[in-house]
This record gives C-alpha cells, structure tokens and sequence, in this order.
C-alpha cells in the first residue's frame, strides 16, 4: 500500500491527465458533429485530408471541363442550325432550276425564276456571313484551324476536343455564278446544286458526329464527378450516428473523471486526522 503524502498526489494527476483526453475527445466530437466532417483540419488526417484536397482540385476543373463541353455542343448546334437552313435553301433553289429547265417555260418566266433564284443564293451568304457564336464567324471560312474546348481535366490532347466547319457560303458551295434564265443553264444548275446539296449534308453530318463524341465527354464527365464526390465523402463525412455514440460514451466517462478527481483532490485531507 502506498503511503500517505501531501507534496504529490498522484492519484490526482493520474485522474487529471485521463480527463484531460476525455475533454479533448469530446471537442473533437463536437466540432466533427458541427460541421459534418471527420476531417476538418490535416491533423485530423494528414493522408486523408491531402487525397480529399486533390479529390476536389479534379472534381472543380470536371465541372468546369463540363460547361466547356456544353458551350463546344452550342456552338455545334448554332452551326447545325444555320447548315440546316442553307440546305432547305438549296433545296428550293433546285426545284427552281428544275422548273427553268423545262422548255416550256417563257422568257419572262425565267427571267422572274432568276430573279428568286439570285436572291436565294444571296440569302446563303447572308446566313453564312451571320452565323456566330462568341466571337466567332463559324460557317464563312473565316476560322482557320480548329477552335479547341478543354474538356477534361489535365492538359492533355485527350481531354481537348477540337471543332472545325466547312464555309457554307454560295462561292464555297459552287452556287453563286449559277444563272437559270435559260434551259441549258438551268440543266446545268441542277447538277451542281445536287453537289451543293451532298456537301452541305455532309457539313451536317460531322456536326452531327462531333455532337455525339461531345455527348459522350459530358456523360463521361458527369460519371466522373460523381464518383470523386462519392469518394472525397467517404473520406471527409463523418458517421454521424457513430460519432454521437462516442461523445456520449466521452462524456460519461468526463463526468465520472470529474467526480474521481474531487476524491482524490480529497484524499491528503485525511493526513489531518493524523494531526488532530
């Protein structure tokens, strides 16, 4: 049995340290309930605090690589859309020279079916020339080279997708010197409209791809961002249900700390019976 001192209680200091922990526990406990964290600073975690950082480095550039990739899929429709109306045009233009190039047809009729003709094709360079997104003419031959989008999150070619367009203007289509003010030049008119035609179908069909490869990226994307935000969670969230277990336990034991700490802050006072 240990002797009775008054210099150094022991008991005491052994009591004192253990609440010491106790209460840090439960500060740890209550600031982890608060803000719905495990991990709210590196001591926490020192390697799960720096994987959830860099987690939410590349979920930030996904996001922002998905809205690139939605803008690449706007400017693909504005361009679709302005292909789409220059091919209806051309469509009318052929059946205008298809018209022309019946030997019925009078003078002044052909005369007049120019004149709509002429103004249909001057209507392809009004659209061509109009047709922008941002600050870029996209269908008037203007853009030279590719208009590159970062859609992804490292600087690599794979993560960049790059957008170019055919000139859809009357020249660049072969349209604009056509005449249909006589039969043989309506003749004429329609097998290079019926390349015009194959062009601009063609135009549209690598929008169309280009549409679908930027559809996949923005699915891929989203996969993506869901699964680094399932992952920085699982690191970073606590359980709340567990962690209020533990501070309840922490506090139990607090209160059982402070209660052996008065009996033992009580125990040299015995020593004064000794004395008495």
């Amino acid at each position: 049995m240990s002797g009775l001192v008054v210099n150094t209680n022991m008991n005491a200091l052994t009591i004192e340290n253990t609440l010491s922990n106790t209460n840090a526990a439960v500060s740890g406990s209550l600031e982890k309930l608060s803000s719905g964290l495990r991990i709210n600073s590196a001591q926490d975690d020192p390697a799960g605090f720096a994987i959830a950082n860099s987690f939410k480095a590349s979920i930030a550039s996904m996001q922002v690589a998905s809205q690139n990739a939605n803008q690449a899929n706007s400017m693909l429709q504005t361009a679709d859309g302005a292909y789409s109306q220059i091919n209806n045009i051309l469509v009318q233009m052929k059946s205008l020279a298809t018209e022309a190039a019946s030997g019925q047809e009078s003078g002044t009729n052909l005369t007049s079916l120019q004149g709509e003709f002429s103004d249909l094709s001057n209507e392809i360079n009004s659209i061509a020339n109009s047709t922008q997104y941002g600050n870029s003419f996209l269908i008037n031959g203007s853009v030279s080279g590719a208009i590159t989008f970062q859609v992804g999150a490292t600087n690599d070619s794979n993560d960049q997708i790059g957008l170019t367009f055919n000139s859809a203007t009357a020249t660049a289509l072969g349209v604009n010197a056509l005449n249909i003010s006589s039969n043989s030049g309506a003749q004429a008119a329609m097998t290079t409209l019926d390349t015009a035609l194959t062009s601009i179908n063609a135009f549209m069909g690598d929008v169309g791809s280009s549409q679908n490869q930027l559809q996949y990226t923005i699915n891929n994307l989203t996969t993506s961002i869901q699964n680094y935000t399932a992952s920085t969670s699982t690191i970073e969230d606590v359980d709340m249900a567990a962690e209020v277990s533990n501070m309840t336990k922490n506090q139990i034991l607090q209160q059982s700390a402070m209660a052996m700490l008065a009996q033992a802050n009580a125990q040299p006072q015995s020593i004064l019976k000794l004395l008495g």
